[in-house]
């Protein structure tokens, strides 16, 4: 087992279950231990202290996860220069001061969000871990699958999706997995490009408006400026920090983005 010193604040629960993942969970054994899978690879950690404890070899630590969990950025400078910008901004960030953007698999991000519309969180995680159990690779010595790639997805029909209850979905997952194969989207140029790029191309794809568009890139492409808005989101802002704008969070503006809709989920009181 890898371990790795980690941030005091780096908190599992707040950055695994926040909403920008869905193929983590506790272990039933114990609580503190997370698993999951990313980039074709079955992990589990805990943390113990101020260390990171993961069950992976040092190269899948160094080449995978350290890059996963964001763990060379330093979000107290963050935290502190947002939290500098709103004092209700601060009490959120304080809130949840572990949360992290995870750095995931472009792929990945774009067909989970692109499942996930008006959904619960609940309810894309079924999703999402269907649809690997459905049609991914098997990862050696687990009982977990990889994330199905967009060349698999590609071959698929929409009968062959019938059975993972989908619904309207459906063929914006084909038609987001035959433009990436056919070219038409290219992942990783989205990746280098400048945000706006990425905005345009991204809803190229059937279904796929401003708001999946936005988390793709926030948690797939690393693209922190990006500041997904829903209904809930709206109304959060309007509420908390009225005539503030995305714009004007900067170019961390998807941690305070999580900040704040992490703080709107804990409290809902403050919606009455």
């Amino acid at each position: 087992m890898s371990g790795v010193q980690i941030p005091a604040e780096f908190d599992l629960p707040q950055t695994l279950d926040c909403g920008q993942a869905f193929r983590w969970r506790p272990t039933p054994e114990d609580s503190e231990t997370w698993c999951g899978a990313a980039y074709g690879r079955y992990l589990t950690l805990r943390r113990v202290g101020n260390q990171l404890e993961l069950d992976c070899s040092q190269g899948d630590m160094d080449g995978v996860w350290r890059a996963y969990f964001d763990l060379s950025e330093d979000y107290a400078r963050i935290r502190g220069e947002l939290s500098d910008l709103s004092p209700v901004l601060k009490e959120a960030a304080e809130f949840a001061p572990g949360i992290r953007i995870l750095r995931q698999e472009p792929w990945e991000a774009l067909c989970s969000f692109i499942m996930s519309q008006n959904n619960n969180i609940s309810r894309i995680k079924g999703l999402v871990n269907n649809f690997c159990r459905m049609f991914g690779g098997k990862i050696p010595g687990t009982d977990m699958r990889s994330f199905p790639g967009p060349e698999t997805v590609a071959a698929l029909s929409l009968e062959d999706l019938e059975p993972l209850r989908s619904g309207y979905r459906a063929p914006y997952i084909l038609d987001a997995a035959r433009k990436v194969v056919e070219g038409e989207i290219d992942l990783q140029r989205i990746v280098r490009e400048p945000t706006g790029y990425g905005r345009e191309e991204l809803r190229k794809i059937k279904g796929v408006g401003p708001k999946v568009a936005e988390c793709a890139l926030l948690y797939g492409f690393h693209k922190t400026e990006c500041f997904p808005m829903d209904v809930w989101m709206k109304r959060a802002m309007a509420q908390l920090l009225p005539g503030m704008a995305p714009e004007d969070f900067g170019p961390n503006a998807g941690l305070a983005q999580q900040y704040i809709f992490h703080y709107s989920r804990r409290h809902p009181e403050l919606f009455l």
